[in-house]
């Protein structure tokens, strides 16, 4: 068997929870590979709603077990707060879950730095949650994993730690008092979990025939590597992170599923080529709550951007796209698709890797007309406004990719599938 991946393509929140959700129930398994309490990925079953940082999407489905890759990094307060609120939605996790030992922990102290380090920095954007001075100590080699907690110098290793960010705050100005009981107490419950070597039971699970589905956070845009740094997340959000993330063979993955929006959003500062600062933009951040569901800060929004999308599909081999929230263009008479853009002193074609060293730009747009109709209720492809397939088909011939499933409403049902 092969691990499929689905990832987001854009700058996060592309509706990656809701998709997870919906494609669970043909997997055995759903595995997180990066990130941390930074993704918001949002599910609605029945009206319900439920916002996940830490655990996989695939947990509101019966029968389906859930990790928590190595290249995940948790905050146990926030694991724990999860946990609870999905019980008592009566939604079983401890005896779904199982958490890789090699996970990172984000200490009390990792987010007052991230806090300070943003202040003192000029802004990336960062969520304040920890995540890059965690990630920092990974690669420092410096870090204390959650499987640390077993071990007899675990007190020895987070002092030494906690020390060490305190020197650093410091030295920054910060004379900020660390409280770090509910950390404390929230890890002595975490030993009641079940942690693993993660990376065996998937390859496991994979030798006896068992589905696995390896599940993205953030954005493709974000990646560490090739999104538009520094305005990026602290870890790979492609494709290939999958493989590191997760312990398992780059010849074990299957089918990359790439999830979009059929326009875009950014949250916090970085080049945005397409963004709309208009009643336009406006509408489709009211019209489709384009409000971070970890921060709660207004996402910026912009028209689909193709020259991006297309750099995103070929850093991971998609195979296959899945568009999201078209229904939040409904009322719009005329939909734009950037298809490129130049320097704008030499009028020179810039790839999408280049915004990175050169914001001074103009884009080439394509209009088509809206479909100005309500699609939400609408079940099969055939029955969409003729303009609204238009536009989905465009966007296949731009991308040479085909858009397998189109999202018209955040429900499961309000789900399109084409063959």
């Amino acid at each position: 068997m092969k691990v499929d991946v689905i990832l987001g393509l854009q700058w996060g929140d592309e509706g990656k929870g809701k998709i997870v959700d919906l494609l669970s129930n043909k997997y055995d398994v759903i595995a997180r590979f990066q990130g941390g309490p930074n993704a918001g990925h949002t599910i609605i079953v029945k009206g319900q709603k439920f916002v996940l940082h830490q655990i996989p999407s695939g947990i509101t489905r019966e029968g389906v077990y859930n990790v928590i890759g190595n290249a995940v990094i948790l905050d146990p307060v926030i694991l724990l707060s999860e946990i609870k609120k999905l019980e008592a939605a009566n939604i079983s996790v401890r005896d779904r879950l199982m958490i890789s030992k090699k996970a990172n922990l984000i200490l009390p102290t990792h987010k007052l730095l991230d806090a300070w380090q943003e202040k003192s920095k000029g802004k990336v954007g960062t969520t304040l949650k920890g995540i890059g001075p965690t990630y920092q100590d990974k690669t420092g080699r410096f870090g204390v994993r959650i499987g640390d907690i077993f071990q007899a110098d675990f007190d020895t290793k987070y002092q030494q730690a906690k020390m060490k960010h305190l020197s650093i705050l410091r030295a920054m100005g910060c004379e900020d008092a660390i409280d770090d009981t509910a950390f404390l107490t929230a890890l002595e419950e975490v030993k009641t979990l079940h942690l693993a070597d993660a990376e065996y039971y998937l390859n496991d699970q994979l030798t006896s025939g068992k589905k696995i589905l390896a599940e993205g956070a953030q954005g493709s845009l974000l990646d560490i590597d090739f999104g538009t740094y520094p305005f990026v997340t602290s870890s790979n959000t492609v494709a290939a992170a999958a493989c590191t993330g997760l312990g398992i063979s780059p010849k074990k993955l299957g089918k990359i599923f790439g999830i979009f929006k059929a326009y875009c959003t950014r949250v916090g500062d970085g080049p945005f080529p397409t963004e709309l600062l208009d009643e336009v933009g406006e509408n489709l951040r009211q019209k489709g709550n384009e409000f971070g569901s970890t921060t709660g800060r207004p996402r910026r929004t912009g028209w689909l951007d193709i020259k991006a999308l297309n750099y995103a599909c070929m850093l991971s081999g998609v195979d296959e796209l899945f568009m999201m929230k078209m229904d939040v263009m409904n009322d719009l008479p005329e939909v734009k698709i950037c298809t490129d853009y130049h320097d704008n002193q030499t009028d020179e074609s810039v790839s999408f890797s280049e915004l990175t060293f050169n914001s001074d730009i103009k884009q080439a747009y394509m209009s088509m007309p809206g479909w100005s109709e309500e699609i939400s209720s609408i079940k099969n492809y055939d029955q969409l406004p003729t303009s609204s397939k238009n536009y989905i088909e465009m966007i296949e011939n731009l991308t040479a990719t085909p858009i397998s499933l189109v999202s018209v409403g955040p429900e499961r049902d309000e789900t399109i599938f084409r063959s």
